[in-house]
């Protein structure tokens, strides 16, 4: 299993980007992790991941807990199957793409800056893996 997390948008607060970038780091003892910009005009996370299941942040999402989320991981990697994930930009997810996802998942109902919405999920998939493998980290 591998696990793509995909953002629309330049990342401008380094501090925030940083979060993501560890949280990314420790998952990887876990799974494989990739985190990066996309330009939504040349990337299609459909053709280019056509058998992964493919999870778009947006805040009329559904809203998942901890618990529940780490049960999503759990199963994808019981699947063997790839995650995709997708942060959409300041204005949200390009038209079109929120009709299409496996999963529309929001982070909360508030809406937040994409750098720490960022944050937030690679800190939850960092938690998954953990809360999996009995890891005292989500006590």
């Amino acid at each position: 299993m591998k696990i793509y997390l995909y953002y629309i948008g330049k990342a401008r607060d380094e501090n925030a980007n940083g979060m993501a970038e560890e949280y990314i780091k420790r998952s990887n003892r876990y799974a494989q992790c990739e985190m990066r910009e996309i330009q939504p005009a040349r990337f299609d996370p459909w053709a280019k991941h056509p058998a992964a299941f493919k999870i778009l942040l947006d805040p009329a999402g559904k809203a998942l807990d901890s618990v529940q989320f780490s049960k999503l991981i759990g199963k994808s990697e019981d699947e063997a199957r790839d995650l995709v994930f997708v942060i959409g930009g300041a204005d949200g997810l390009p038209t079109g793409w929120r009709e299409r996802p496996c999963l529309l998942l929001s982070l909360s109902a508030m809406t937040w800056p994409h750098e720490l919405a960022r944050a937030m999920l690679a800190e939850q998939l960092y938690r998954a893996f953990a809360m999996l493998r009995g890891h005292p980290y989500p006590r």
